[in-house]
């Protein structure tokens, strides 16, 4: 799996149908209509997300990787 930045996951979720709902600091929190979760996507600068942050969010999202 590719690394990419908080910045590139918070576009791959908007293209999905979530939206930002709030910032809170450094972690932007979207929702989507119908779905239970919120997602929290940390966006450090224009720093790669961990591999395991990147999977979690990826997981909660319901995202593949042709997604991204």
């Amino acid at each position: 799996m590719k690394a990419i930045s908080g910045k590139r996951m918070c576009r791959a979720l908007e293209r999905q149908g979530w939206e930002l709902v709030r910032v809170n600091g450094s972690h932007h929190i979207f929702e989507k209509p119908g779905h239970p979760d919120v997602v929290v996507v940390p966006v450090h600068a224009n720093r790669d997300l961990k591999s395991g942050t990147q999977r979690a969010i990826m997981k909660d999202a319901e995202l593949d990787e042709i997604d991204l």
